[in-house]
């Protein structure tokens, strides 16, 4: 699906974004993208937001516990001064990242680097999420996942809140959150 273009025998780089809410697959659809370009010899970094330490410090792991290993990282721009001499740059949790992650994004494509994100499209009151509208704009490509909302069995593209908390960021599993529809995240029950 994603072919690395060559004009003139340049390499061209690309951003992709892997959007959903919780559950909904993005993570594991990250590290799948990522071991296949291990296996394809191409040389990767990745990386995570240092304050995502809800499976593990460095590892990037799916809620099915598969795993892979990242820098976890402060701010976007430590992407910038780590990820030199690479094909591919894989970035977990984007909407916890600073709004200099779009532009560390563009940068890296234009140096010829593939750029795969992964991160929540919507907070947990289905507004937009940090920097992820702006990385969508500039996404080469987008793959938008979603889950199976926990109420009624339809697909959920809510990550809502069980407990009442009203900070935008609070990291948390299924003891805090669930899948749920547009409706279904209305009814509050």
């Amino acid at each position: 699906m994603f072919i690395e273009p060559h004009i003139k025998g340049e390499k061209k780089g690309w951003i992709e974004v892997v959007c959903g809410s919780m559950f909904s697959g993005k993570t594991e659809e990250l590290i799948r993208r990522l071991k296949r370009v291990k296996i394809a010899n191409l040389k990767v970094e990745i990386f995570k937001p240092a304050i995502d330490t809800r499976f593990d410090k460095n590892n990037i792991v799916s809620h099915d516990t598969n795993a892979i290993h990242s820098t976890p990282v402060k701010s976007s721009e430590e992407i910038l001064k780590l990820a030199t001499d690479v094909d591919v740059v894989g970035i977990d949790e984007a909407q916890f990242f600073d709004k200099g992650i779009t532009e560390v994004c563009e940068k890296l494509a234009m140096n010829g680097v593939r750029v795969i994100v992964a991160g929540l499209d919507m907070d947990y009151k289905g507004n937009p999420f940090g920097e992820m509208p702006n990385l969508l704009s500039k996404a080469d490509y987008i793959t938008k996942l979603h889950a199976i909302c926990m109420k009624c069995g339809d697909i959920a593209n809510i990550s809502y809140r069980k407990i009442a908390d009203a900070n935008q960021v609070l990291l948390g599993e299924k003891d805090i959150y669930e899948p749920r529809c547009r409706q279904c995240a209305q009814s509050n029950d």
